[in-house]
């Protein structure tokens, strides 16, 4: 029985060692597998991306979203949205988006890195998130395919996302595509929807004061589209009206 034990513990050892190389073939079979679903993933957005460089998106991740939970109390809601293009949206509401969403639009890769800074300082101050510091291309990068969860995965996500539209569209693509897919109200997208539901106008004709008050709509849109006259939105359109002759658009 002696002379067994060292044989023993030889079968044991190489049982053990047998187990070990078969969870690392099959930890690293379940990750190559893991890795090439996320490549292909980035690669069906990017293939996105480029094919909106010259075509206009019908619709949006986060508008399929709004379509589906209004047609969960209404079966035959539908969405307010209309393309138009950048030339056919008033100059006015572009100064007025740039001047209350990404003063530093024209000029970034994608991220404002002060901004981003100045709002996780205020966020600290105030013990929760009251500024995002997002610019249009992540905003952008949000709506086009991620949902409204906020997460730190959709967070790196939407960076990808940002890198990819940056590199591979000018700035008036991407505020272009902006301006048409971006939430106005309940069920309402974009500069021409929003224009019509608010002033009965086409995007086009909108006065300084009016692309100044669906600029300051931005931030919270459907608690707006029922609070129009709320002292808050009245002041952050004056701030906004005040400022538009600064602004430098695409």
């Amino acid at each position: 029985m002696a002379r067994s034990a060292p044989r023993d513990r030889a079968s044991a050892g190489g049982a053990a060692a047998g187990l070990k190389m078969r969870i690392w073939y099959w930890t690293w079979r379940i990750t190559a597998v893991l890795f090439g679903l996320l490549l292909a993933y980035q690669l069906w957005i990017f293939a996105h991306v480029l094919w909106w460089t010259k075509y206009n998106p019908s619709t949006s991740a986060f508008m399929e979203e709004r379509l589906e939970v209004l047609q969960d109390k209404n079966p035959n809601a539908e969405l307010q949205h209309k393309w138009v293009p950048y030339a056919k949206i008033s100059p006015n509401l572009k100064r007025a988006l740039i001047v209350s969403e990404d003063a530093k639009f024209v000029d970034h890769e994608g991220f404002d890195w002060d901004g981003i800074q100045k709002a996780y300082e205020k966020n600290l101050k105030k013990g929760k998130i009251v500024a995002g510091g997002s610019t249009i291309s992540q905003q952008l990068a949000k709506n086009l395919f991620l949902s409204g969860k906020r997460t730190p995965w959709r967070k790196l996500e939407e960076a990808a996302i940002t890198v990819m539209m940056e590199a591979v569209m000018d700035k008036r693509r991407i505020f272009e595509i902006y301006l048409n897919v971006i939430e106005w109200g309940n069920g309402v997208f974009g500069a021409e929807a929003a224009a019509r539901h608010y002033f009965k106008i086409s995007a086009t004709q909108l006065t300084p004061a009016q692309a100044a008050k669906l600029a300051a709509m931005v931030p919270n849109p459907r608690y707006y589209d029922t609070h129009r006259e709320a002292s808050g939105l009245q002041r952050k359109t004056g701030i906004i009206l005040s400022r538009m002759d600064q602004a430098e658009t695409p």
